[in-house]
């Protein structure tokens, strides 16, 4: 369909034209029909932390004795066979999702009608009846659920693209919340990915600089990746064990035995809504800004790896700049190699201001031709954008408008930069890379969050190392001394 392909296309341009938002299951953490209302409620204390995880037990069968008295889901609308699962998200319907999924929370800027489509996609997966879901457990697990876990709720507390989360108490008192794949959505989305080429050829059209093979197989590998949920533990306890006691970053601990590549459980956290922290003084907001940016930029040097998913919906957050970080289906490695040349064009455009330097990198990394028609001014305006809130050691908002440009940098062919960006390439390693900018800017403009991102910024490169440079930054250092890694905190 004509319109579908437009949506895509300018859902991967918002994303800084590589930056494919695959949801993954909790890439929206909606509450589904009349659990809606309920859902800031259905999340428990987070188990795992010493001392709380009695509370967050007592908590959950506190919720569970209530669940009998919810209004009931909407039979008509819940997907009950695989065979729904195809009709519901076959036929690019799950692709189209994912990336809806992905654009609707860096829209800042984008015409209303094309925002309130992108969101429609998001809600457009209906719930897995509580049966299929256990059913699909039984199928993954060996036994059924009322064996697996002292309690089950059959209502999921999050429902999105590729499935959906339900709460359970474990036989071991354990609170958790358990993601369950649509069973089938494997075979639909590995359907979609084989089109892909025809999904994203609208890109070579729109941006003729384009490579489009590179970018394309990311993307599949990327999409793929997250329909394996062994990978997603792989990540995820990756980086719990990084945040281990970590003051201001939890990342929930994963539960081996009750996970497979189709169901993974995971502690459950609790928290507040990104709606409710919009609410939150304006202090409360720079402090938690300051965690996202820190959490978001930090691992790519100290962990070499980057959570691809900066999304609202994947933060629990509680006050002080605690935040949860939820959904590891979207994880990029980086190279040795790829972390130096984002270490070389940062020292070159923002340390040095060496533009015929940062030129030269840009050109070396196939971003833009060597005999591209442009002045060296005309390169600095167009990359300098993407740096810009840490060009001066001192306070900077990012607010809407800054994020708005954000996404005319990529949309405005037609603008004064519009034929520098037509000639413009996006390396494999810059397909998530260059999603951290407009996702993570998205957010933070919401925040209107206000810091000396610059300082922070040389804390977390490890060729400047600077020393902390906001209490956020010395509670950290001192839990990094504590455990006996200095250099390694985030």
């Amino acid at each position: 369909m004509a319109v579908s392909r437009v949506l895509v296309s300018g859902a991967l341009a918002a994303a800084g034209v590589a930056a494919v938002r695959s949801a993954g299951i909790l890439g929206d953490e909606r509450v589904v029909s009349s659990g809606r209302r309920l859902g800031r409620n259905l999340r428990l204390a987070r188990v795992g932390v010493k001392g709380s995880g009695r509370f967050a037990v007592t908590k959950a069968k506190k919720t569970f004795a209530s669940a009998e008295r919810k209004e009931a889901l909407d039979l008509e609308f819940q997907i009950r066979t695989a065979e729904d699962v195809t009709a519901e998200l076959g036929n690019m319907k799950g692709a189209l999702m994912k990336l809806g999924q992905m654009a609707s929370y860096v829209d800042v800027g984008l015409p209303p009608h094309v925002s309130e489509t992108l969101a429609s996609l998001q809600s457009d997966a209906p719930p897995m009846s509580g049966d299929l879901a256990a059913e699909t457990i039984e199928r993954e697990l060996g036994k059924p659920v009322d064996q697996l876990f002292q309690e089950w709720d059959p209502i999921p507390i999050a429902s999105a693209s590729i499935g959906q989360v339900h709460r359970a108490i474990t036989l071991d008192d354990r609170a958790v919340a358990v993601k369950v794949q649509y069973p089938g959505v494997a075979e639909a989305v590995s359907s979609d990915l084989q089109n892909a080429d025809l999904l994203f050829g609208a890109l070579g059209g729109m941006f003729p600089g384009l490579d489009t093979g590179p970018v394309v197989e990311e993307l599949k590998l990327r999409l793929a990746e997250e329909l394996d949920y062994e990978n997603e533990a792989k990540n995820q306890r990756y980086f719990a064990s990084f945040f281990d006691r970590h003051p201001f970053m939890h990342v929930p601990q994963v539960v081996d035995h009750l996970s497979t590549a189709r169901i993974l459980t995971s502690d459950l956290a609790t928290g507040s809504s990104f709606d409710e922290v919009l609410t939150w003084s304006e202090e409360e907001k720079n402090l938690t800004a300051e965690t996202i940016f820190r959490f978001s930029f930090g691992a790519i040097y100290r962990l070499h790896a980057f959570n691809g998913d900066p999304h609202p919906g994947n933060y629990l957050f509680q006050p002080g700049g605690k935040v949860t970080f939820l959904d590891f289906g979207l994880v990029k490695r980086f190279t040795p190699s790829e972390t130096q040349l984002f270490q070389d064009l940062i020292i070159a455009m923002v340390i040095e201001n060496d533009i015929g330097k940062f030129r030269r990198f840009v050109e070396d990394a196939d971003l833009l031709s060597k005999n591209a028609p442009f002045t060296d001014a005309e390169v600095e305006d167009y990359f300098s954008f993407y740096y810009r809130y840490v060009m001066n050691n001192g306070p900077v908002t990012i607010d809407k408008e800054y994020a708005a440009g954000g996404v005319a940098q990529i949309f405005d062919s037609n603008g004064p930069q519009g034929e520098l960006l037509k000639q413009l390439n996006v390396p494999p390693s810059f397909v998530i890379l260059q999603r951290i900018t407009l996702g993570l800017m998205g957010i933070l403009a919401q925040l209107e969050a206000t810091r000396n991102w610059r300082g922070i910024a040389e804390e977390l490169w490890p060729f400047v190392d600077r020393a902390p440079t906001t209490p956020t930054g010395e509670a950290i250092e001192a839990w990094r001394r504590e455990r006996g890694q200095s250099g390694l905190g985030l």
